[in-house]
């Protein structure tokens, strides 16, 4: 376990250094117990103090698993029915194809209503971006806000997915008229304490009297200005600050519930009931995201998928599904406010789960937490599509010349495909090369120029890296 230890250090340090993200904090349960927690970097570039794994982190929108999991409670208490519609609580009209809109279609973004951008909007707002802010206070300002969304549904209800954080706002607010409380009590009093999550937070004066809270910052063009979070703006979609060792007490619930962890601790006891959480991490509807490429470990290569259509993710009430994480079923969510991240991951069968807390947005919290899963559950990494793809790409990276240099091109990674730039400026702008097939002999790629797809092919030969580029034969420096 140590060697595997060592290796997700390792991983997370380089990414860190790569990225420029200041810090990150996580913390490892395995069969009800912390196993491993750490903090990364540095917490305040301004003072140097160190990450540890107390440090406050903005969770983002994990804070919509807190708030389903609030609704599943009340559901219990026979407070409400996830059936029940809307408008039976809010003041809210809106009736996609003269459908009704329910509490589950909230939970799980199925309403039929595509994203508002309300919190897209006020997070670039707060970091300086030129849009307008807009005066959400609570949530009869976002009913006031969704009024003119009336026609701008695209389905009836229960149809597709459409993440909708102005759903979970509702949400809050459904949660404070039928408890009499506001949110972020509820919140406290149901599921904060009962879990011993003493150091998690809304409020700005709890976070800045903190002894241990990351200072946010945005990293572009590889500066990290330093900025602040959207207190009372964001808050049953995404408002909550934690740390790594809260956030595992979390954790453990879900392991609790879900695999069946015969260890369960009495604080959980009255917390939910394994049939609600088994509930909130059943398949709703499917995520349109596709897979693109299959790792084949026999072969050495990454095959493209032809069967496009097949789902391979799924959103539940609060949690995102993955129903082939390296054969085994993973269940979680991910967080951002730009200026923090967050992941959380678990996988029932291994009773283990991982939680990923950041000051800034940096390289993919989720592939870490995918990364560090498959090392802790003595998997290949390389067996990831989305680990071994960006390695491929990054062996690829260089600087490429043709014949006596008289032509020469740099190649770098871009997310999931490759940028490809004439040195010379005057010889064309820089073009895409979309990953086609990632095998040997030969890893192709293409372009569009003209109208046209245009193939691109490298391959090794006695040693070197061969680039073959329309007209052009260049090799790797």
């Amino acid at each position: 376990m140590e060697s595997r230890l060592k290796r997700i250090e390792n991983f997370i340090f380089n990414k860190m250094r790569e990225s420029g993200l200041p810090a990150l904090s996580l913390a490892v349960v395995k069969e009800g117990e912390i196993i491993y927690s750490r903090g990364f970097g540095q917490r305040d570039k301004a003072s140097g103090k160190p990450a540890t794994a107390d440090t406050l982190y903005g969770i983002g929108s994990i804070t919509k698993s807190f708030t389903a999991l609030a609704v599943m409670q009340l559901q219990e208490k026979n407070k409400l029915q996830l059936t029940d519609p809307v408008a039976d609580y809010l003041d809210f009209s809106i009736e996609p194809g003269g459908e009704t809109i329910t509490i589950e279609h909230l939970l799980a973004h199925t309403s039929g209503i595509p994203a508002l951008a309300y919190a897209e909007a006020a997070i670039l707002n707060s970091v300086g971006e030129d849009i307008a802010s807009l005066p959400i206070g609570g949530t009869e300002d976002m009913l006031t806000f969704m009024q003119e969304s009336d026609e701008w549904w695209e389905c009836e209800p229960g149809e597709r997915w459409f993440y909708l954080n102005e759903g979970y706002v509702l949400l809050g607010g459904i949660i404070a008229r039928v408890s009499g409380k506001s949110y972020q009590d509820y919140i406290r009093e149901n599921i904060l304490d009962p879990l011993n999550m003493q150091r998690s937070y809304f409020s700005k004066e709890k976070v800045e009297s903190d002894h241990d809270a990351a200072q946010p910052y945005l990293l572009k063009n590889g500066e990290a200005a330093a900025q602040s979070y959207l207190y009372g703006g964001i808050t049953s979609d995404g408002g909550l600050i934690s740390n790594a060792r809260d956030m595992a007490n979390y954790l453990k619930l879900y392991l609790a519930r879900l695999a069946e962890n015969k260890n369960e601790q009495n604080w959980q006891q009255e917390v939910i009931s394994a049939s609600s959480i088994q509930t909130m991490a059943r398949p709703q509807v499917e995520y349109p995201h596709r897979e693109i490429f299959a790792s084949d470990l026999q072969q050495d290569n990454l095959k493209i998928f032809t069967d496009l259509d097949s789902p391979t993710s799924y959103y539940g009430l609060g949690l995102s599904i993955e129903e082939d994480f390296l054969g085994v079923r993973k269940i979680g969510h991910g967080g951002s406010v730009l200026v923090a991240t967050a992941q959380l991951s678990l996988v029932p069968a291994e009773d283990l789960g991982i939680i990923l807390l950041a000051n800034g947005s940096g390289y993919p919290l989720s592939q870490l937490a995918d990364y560090a899963l498959a090392t802790l559950m003595d998997k290949e990494p390389a067996r990831l599509p989305a680990y071994r793809l960006e390695k491929e790409l990054e062996e690829l990276s260089g600087d490429y010349s043709g014949y006596q240099d008289n032509y020469q091109l740099k190649v770098t990674r871009q997310g999931n495909s490759l940028k490809l730039k004439n040195v010379n400026d005057s010889l064309g702008a820089e073009t895409t090369l979309f990953p086609q097939q990632l095998s040997a002999p030969k890893k192709t790629f293409y372009t569009i120029t003209a109208g046209k797809r245009l193939p691109v092919e490298f391959y090794n030969r006695d040693d070197e890296t061969i680039l073959l580029y329309g007209r052009y034969k260049l090799k790797k420096k």
